[in-house]
């Protein structure tokens, strides 16, 4: 699968300063924030970031990290995220896979490589980031 350039968001805040560069945009959570924040949170974050309209329409992608949380990730297919990492250690994980496969989505072992917006200067290297390529291919 195909996914843009991915930036690492820890809330509404972050997704919109991604959609503000005007660059097509994979949203991916906090590792592990299936874990603590739930897919809820996750799915209402990246709805509201596609319907800001005080934003630049742009495309965006999105993937919840599920860490090793396999029933998070099962939930979290169940209630329409479509494409999650979770650890290829975690119990379950080929069920997880044929899941999201059924769906449409994408299960991933590892996160693509990112920027995190929480990381110092984040902000300013945005731009540059997401500019830097087109996609990338990612591995299951």
């Amino acid at each position: 699968m195909i996914f843009h350039r991915a930036v690492i968001i820890h809330g509404l805040a972050d997704a919109r300063a991604a959609r503000a560069a005007r660059q097509p945009v994979t949203l991916l959570s906090a590792p592990g924030a299936g874990l603590y924040a739930g897919c809820l949170w996750w799915r209402s974050v990246v709805d509201f970031a596609r319907s800001d309209t005080s934003v630049p329409d742009s495309a965006i992608m999105d993937i919840l990290d599920c860490a090793d949380g396999s029933g998070q990730a099962m939930a979290a297919l169940r209630a329409g995220v479509r494409n999650l990492v979770l650890w290829r250690e975690a119990p379950g994980w080929n069920a997880v896979a044929e899941m999201a496969a059924e769906q449409g989505g994408c299960l991933l072992a590892t996160a693509p490589a990112s920027l995190d917006m929480a990381a110092w200067g984040a902000a300013d290297r945005l731009d540059t980031w997401l500019a830097a390529a087109e996609g990338c291919a990612i591995r299951r």
